[in-house]
């Protein structure tokens, strides 16, 4: 609907201060990155990025200083006559990227850009979306279902679930004071602990059916919620202890390295100032 691709059956779209919900596509100043990259494979790095320039009927001059201007900012100058066929992933990736820049639109959308990369690709050109975010000064819509990608570019995150918006928020916002369930479950890696309260000692508030507590915010103690380790897992910087209890499997995480071995009895305490309460419909108390 923002790109005009999609009609609205209520409510305004806004890019600025100016109402677009019944202007062309092609008016709206926005660019948009695809997930499969969309290059044409006939074209060179600088073909593809000009393309739309060169349709637009600026000239030559213009195209190419905005072409080198936005390779330079992504690093694909030395990339400019080779084809798609000729780049990694991540480089077709940037080249999509530089293509929407160039353009110098109001508003950019990003279509899960990066889930075609691998891990390492991901992180990489994850710092790199966020310094030209930085550098360019616009608004990005971003979608993507990996919440690290949310949680480390977003300045507002929107979480929809079934179309429907459970919670608009800073990233921490979100993690610190999630609006349900859903939300809770939804930020955080590993992701928040979800205990019945009938099966566990605590001091629940009225109507809360779930106590929902971070990794990070349970500790291994003397005394508690009574445990015993199913899986350990060993990261260097932290360890992730995965614990079975009567009230289900639950996740600890710890800084630094512990062995602690499988079927080991432990006991584990929530942080009271910690604990996220939720009712039988999953909303927050």
């Amino acid at each position: 609907m923002i790109a005009g691709l999609e009609s609205t059956d209520s409510g305004d779209i806004l890019i600025g201060d100016k109402r677009v919900n019944d202007l062309e596509p092609s008016k709206r100043e926005i660019a948009m990155v695809f997930q499969s990259y969309a290059l044409y494979p006939h074209l060179t790095v600088a073909g593809n990025m000009g393309l739309a320039l060169k349709q637009a009927g600026m000239p030559k001059a213009e195209i190419e200083a905005a072409v080198n201007r936005a390779a330079d900012m992504l690093s694909l100058g030395p990339l400019l006559q080779r084809r798609p066929s000729e780049l990694s992933g991540g480089q077709r990736q940037r080249v999509a990227i530089g293509r929407a820049i160039v353009r110098t639109p109001k508003l950019f959308l990003f279509d899960e850009p990066l889930s075609n990369l691998d891990a390492a690709l991901r992180g990489q050109t994850r710092i790199e979306l966020a310094k030209l975010h930085r550098e360019l000064g616009a608004t990005m819509v971003y979608v993507t279902h990996d919440q690290v990608e949310a949680m480390t570019l977003a300045d507002r995150i929107v979480v929809l679930n079934a179309g429907r918006i459970e919670q608009v928020g800073a990233p921490m916002d979100l993690y610190n004071r999630p609006a349900n369930r859903f939300v809770a479950g939804f930020i955080g890696s590993p992701k928040m602990n979800f205990l019945a309260v009938d099966k566990i000692a605590c001091n629940a508030p009225e109507g809360a059916t779930e106590l929902g507590i971070r990794p990070e915010h349970v500790v291994i103690a003397d005394a508690g919620i009574p445990a015993k380790v199913s899986h350990v897992e060993r990261l260097g910087h932290e360890t992730v202890v995965y614990a079975e209890t009567a009230a289900g499997l639950v996740s600890v995480r710890l800084s630094g390295e512990h062995d602690l071995p499988v079927d080991q009895a432990i006991h584990l305490q929530p942080d009271p100032a910690r604990s996220h309460w939720f009712n039988s419909a999953g909303e927050r108390l």
